[in-house]
């Protein structure tokens, strides 16, 4: 590691920036160093300049990756070199307001029935009946399981804390698998058969690109022909309770958003509002 990579990662974690921020950041300022194959901070503004038009025009980078790179670049100029960047101001990637994918309840068991191996088929279940995102259900430790008030403390983005609710039958498969590895420390533990729980807990948590595949392979199986993937259990999860009279305001609460209109798209998405406009539509379609 280089000392300019290593003190940009210091600040990084000095400045409170999660594990997969850290990653995305450096990984930035990594690609931009490739591009022109000499150190970032002998860059200039034209160089840089330059580097996003490409990645605008001709790289075709989707408004989520321009907008990390743009961040990272940042981050590592003005926070760690000390550089104000004015051309940095100008990159400005488009907001994308996509609808989110969300799966019937009994697509939803099709999928994670078709998930064979334990851990993952486990985890699979805890984040849809939690509302968690992945990175949160793979980072979940033993310790966060309250039994008795059947509750579930959940490290969000930004490392905010909050409280879900447990359903019984996901806390009784939560206590079946963890008798097959008793790992100290992980819920998920990346190695389920260690030689000693020490080893277990080294391991570190399950690396989520591997539960990225076991869910696509289970939709595969299943057939549900629909571009699901794991975050669509969150959003199925809230479509779900919003559903069955849970109000709007607890389910924001739940998955942890900080403005309730992040919550309210799926007030668009639910059986009821369709239900609701049946009728309308088939009076404005009648005779056409």
């Amino acid at each position: 590691m280089t000392p300019l990579r290593k003190q940009m990662l210091e600040d990084l974690q000095l400045k409170g920036y999660s594990p997969a921020t850290q990653t995305s950041y450096i990984g930035a300022v990594k690609r931009l160093a490739q591009h022109y194959h000499q150190s970032p901070h002998q860059l200039t503004d034209e160089q840089l300049r330059s580097y996003f038009l490409y990645l605008v025009r001709e790289g075709k980078v989707a408004p989520q990756t321009l907008k990390i790179a743009a961040n990272g670049i940042r981050f590592f100029f003005e926070v760690t070199l000390k550089k104000p960047w004015p051309v940095l101001q100008l990159v400005s990637p488009r907001r994308e307001h996509k609808l989110p994918v969300v799966l019937g309840r009994e697509e939803v068991r099709s999928i994670l029935r078709a998930v064979r191996v334990p851990v993952y088929r486990v985890c699979l279940q805890t984040i849809y009946s939690c509302g968690l995102r992945i990175s949160e259900g793979v980072a979940l430790q033993v310790d966060d399981i309250d039994g008795e008030r059947k509750v579930l403390r959940v490290r969000g983005k930004g490392n905010k804390e909050r409280l879900v609710p447990l359903a019984q039958d996901t806390l009784e498969n939560l206590r079946a698998f963890w008798k097959l590895h008793r790992s100290k420390l992980w819920l998920f533990p990346a190695r389920l058969q260690p030689r000693s729980p020490a080893q277990c807990t080294q391991a570190g948590p399950m690396d989520p690109k591997n539960l990225r595949r076991a869910f696509h392979a289970a939709l595969t199986v299943s057939k549900v022909n629909k571009a699901a993937c794991v975050h669509s259990l969150r959003h199925s999860y809230a479509t779900h309770l919003l559903e069955s009279g849970v109000s709007l305001r607890l389910i924001q609460e739940i998955l942890g958003h900080r403005s309730p209109r992040t919550t309210a798209i799926y007030t668009h998405l639910t059986a009821e509002v369709h239900a609701q406009l049946a009728e309308p539509l088939r009076e404005l379609t009648r005779g056409l």
